[in-house]
């Protein structure tokens, strides 16, 4: 996820650039680099069970990206010190793996990315630790269902402000809250690039807008709170918690615009759409 680009936050990615459209061998690197994406959190989905330590899912999830001969996105980009983002609970994104051993009952959002000849895969899922409280499953199950409407309406003459509307339209009817500060982002050859896909569209209407071609590639990815929308940043840096300590969720698939809708390069191949 990408912070938003906004003077008002003071944070600020760089220069709007125009998307990249790439081309079928490009997509084919990326569609690579999804499938080990999608094992890696298939794998991640069966070792969060009680008493494990992130740190060791972290370890495991290497060892798979690398088996499958790709690289890890994470580690390393702007300083971030492991392959995956484990946020338990209450954090929303960027959770540093540790020696926190997982408990029956919390929730955890992994986010893994990979590269495959260059390009890149990037994908998130919230996973139920054992068995979880109804509040917790209807939260996890709201957020599945976003990212599943905004993937649904993704093609070509599409505006990214259509996918912004969808997600907050169902996100905010069910009583939640969708986080502002991050985003989703155009992705390829960088982890993050042009066009943000916000999961809400601001009062005043959207800025930059813009409309999907076939060839662009963007990772989608709602985070929705339990409670209220604001977020902070722990002292460690990285970790981005809920202000109001509430429950968060976050899913993610990195979707291709083609001529005749869309590809979910993050699906494993029986299951793309």
């Amino acid at each position: 996820m990408w912070q938003l680009r906004s003077p008002s936050l003071g944070r600020s990615p760089g220069p709007v650039r125009a998307p990249e459209v790439k081309g079928p061998e490009e997509i084919a690197c990326m569609r690579e680099a999804g499938d080990v994406v999608a094992e890696a959190l298939e794998r991640a989905g069966e070792l969060c069970r009680p008493g494990v330590r992130t740190s060791e899912l972290d370890r495991a999830i290497e060892e798979l990206i690398r088996r499958r001969g790709a690289e890890p996105a994470f580690k390393g980009l702007y300083g971030y010190p492991a392959t995956i983002c484990a946020s338990v609970n209450e954090e929303v994104v960027h959770g540093l793996p540790g020696r926190r051993a997982l408990r029956e009952g919390d929730i955890i959002g992994v986010d893994v990315g990979a590269i495959v000849r260059g390009y890149h895969g990037d994908a998130a899922r919230t996973i139920a630790v054992g068995t979880i409280s109804p509040e917790a499953s209807r939260l996890l199950e709201t957020c599945r269902e976003a990212l599943e409407r905004a993937i649904a309406a993704v093609g070509p003459g599409v505006r990214v402000s259509t996918l912004s509307r969808t997600i907050q339209a169902f996100v905010e009817g069910r009583g939640y809250s969708v986080v502002r500060e991050y985003v989703g982002h155009g992705i390829g050859r960088r982890l993050h690039e042009d066009p943000q896909v916000p999961n809400f569209v601001p009062p005043d209407g959207p800025e930059n807008d813009v409309t999907l071609r076939a060839g662009m590639a963007i990772a989608i990815e709602p985070m929705v709170n339990g409670g209220g929308a604001a977020v902070e940043t722990l002292p460690d840096r990285w970790t981005v918690v809920t202000k109001d300590r509430t429950l968060s969720a976050h899913f993610e698939d990195t979707v291709a615009v083609t001529d005749a809708g869309r590809e979910v390069l993050t699906a494993r191949s029986r299951e793309r759409r």
